[in-house]
């Protein structure tokens, strides 16, 4: 079946004057603002809002429709969800935004979505330490160096990691205020890191609110992709946020929801029998357990 197009109706040339001296007027209306940055970005938003508008002839209940879309957006959100990032996610701005303020820069690891379910206040661990705190999955030997684009070491570099539970929910997401699956380490003087962690699994993002009411509207999955969350910092370097994917997971075939899915990030999680030695001499109960190694390059502060 062909997908239906953009009716283009017949817009007599009054009616078409008429639109634009709006847009016209609308545009000019921010000509007073100081700041030369903010005044281009409003004058811009207003002349791209108004050409949808008028590609599409948007009626009047379909405004409607998505003023109550966003104000449903913003009644859920607090400080636990964020419907608006899930929306910008689902829409692949996120990604888009990464993509413009990341430039390539020679052999820098590649950025992608922050995602809703960050937090501020993880515990911090030893190298060698144990991010899960409780949350349930299979065990996960993640170890890997942070380096510069030169290829010198970056000792001391702050490693924040974060994933979901087996059941594929983060910690933030249940409601008695525990703190699992997410802790931050530094890198030694060599610029190793290791820890253990979880095997990712896939699992859906918030769909039981207006993005996955979207998302079922447009008969699109909410799955995404098998990964886990780092954000690295280090002075004079630029921060890296980004994930690791599990060679082989099927969602990544068929579509990560937030566009968030790319190739030198994709991994290899080994699969380990239970009777395995483990690096560090920890006894797992008879557990099988996966291992993958994650090398960082840290762009230079200074490339955007």
């Amino acid at each position: 079946m062909s997908e239906p197009t953009v009716q283009h109706h017949s817009i007599s040339p009054e009616q078409e004057a008429v639109e634009q001296e709006l847009v016209d007027t609308v545009v000019a209306s921010f000509k007073n603002t100081e700041d030369p940055r903010l005044r281009m970005l409003m004058q811009s938003l207003t002349r791209h809002l108004h050409d949808f508008v008028r590609e599409v002839r948007l009626t009047e209940d379909e405004w409607t429709a998505a003023i109550g879309f966003l104000t449903a957006a913003g009644h859920i959100t607090d400080d636990r969800r964020q419907e608006f990032i899930l929306l910008s996610d689902v829409m692949g701005l996120s990604m888009q935004t990464i993509a413009i303020n990341n430039q390539t820069h020679r052999n820098a690891t590649e950025a992608t979505v922050f995602g809703p379910f960050f937090s501020q206040d993880s515990p911090e661990i030893p190298l060698g330490g144990d991010i899960a705190c409780g949350a349930h999955g299979q065990p996960c030997w993640v170890e890997g160096t942070v380096r510069d684009v030169y290829g010198n070491p970056v000792p001391r570099a702050r490693v924040e990691v974060w994933e979901a539970d087996e059941d594929g929910l983060y910690d933030v997401q249940y409601a008695d205020g525990r703190t699992a699956g997410r802790a931050h380490l530094h890198t030694d003087a060599q610029g190793v890191y290791r820890f253990w962690g979880l095997t990712p699994t896939p699992y859906p993002i918030p769909h039981d609110g207006p993005v996955g009411e979207l998302l079922a509207a447009t008969n699109r999955s909410p799955l995404r992709a098998s990964h886990l969350h780092f954000m690295v910092t280090a002075p004079n370097l630029r921060t890296l946020v980004t994930h690791i994917f599990v060679r082989g997971d099927p969602q990544i075939e068929t579509g990560d929801c937030v566009f968030g899915v790319k190739e030198s990030l994709i991994k290899e999680f080994v699969e380990q029998p239970a009777d395995a030695p483990t690096p560090d001499g920890r006894h797992l109960q008879g557990q099988t357990w996966s291992r993958t190694r994650f090398d960082i390059t840290l762009a230079p502060a200074a490339v955007g």
